[in-house]
């Protein structure tokens, strides 16, 4: 084990305060918030069971896991909710100057579609 590694190894949590591990490392059982989502699940209120740490730009970093027996699944979004996820998506696509919908998100740095962009 190298030293990184043995850097952040404590799987009783004696050193961190939680059960910790070096960057893929982890036993099973354990899904960060993106593992989680990525099989459908989230951690619905259970507490941070363990954690990662490596070293990354900026000193030292962190991911925390939490127990896949504990997760539940994810809540299918209401009908209301995609409603307005649609309006708010379909408002990035609409140009203010000539209120046409485009078929890309309207540049930030613009402000308005390509065909206004280019007109000024």
């Amino acid at each position: 084990m190298g030293r990184i590694r043995a850097r952040f190894f404590d799987p009783e949590g004696t050193r961190y305060g939680l059960p910790t591990f070096w960057w893929q490392g982890a036993p099973d059982g354990y899904a960060t918030r993106r593992q989680l989502a990525a099989r459908g699940l989230r951690p619905g209120r259970q507490p941070i069971a363990a954690q990662i740490l490596w070293q990354g730009v900026g000193g030292t970093r962190a991911a925390y896991l939490y127990r896949l027996d504990l997760a539940r699944p994810k809540r299918p979004a209401s009908a209301a909710q995609r409603r307005a996820i649609a309006a708010a998506l379909r408002a990035r696509r609409t140009c203010p100057t000539c209120r046409t919908i485009c078929d890309y998100y309207i540049p930030r740095s613009l402000g308005e579609c390509l065909t206004c962009a280019d007109l000024r």
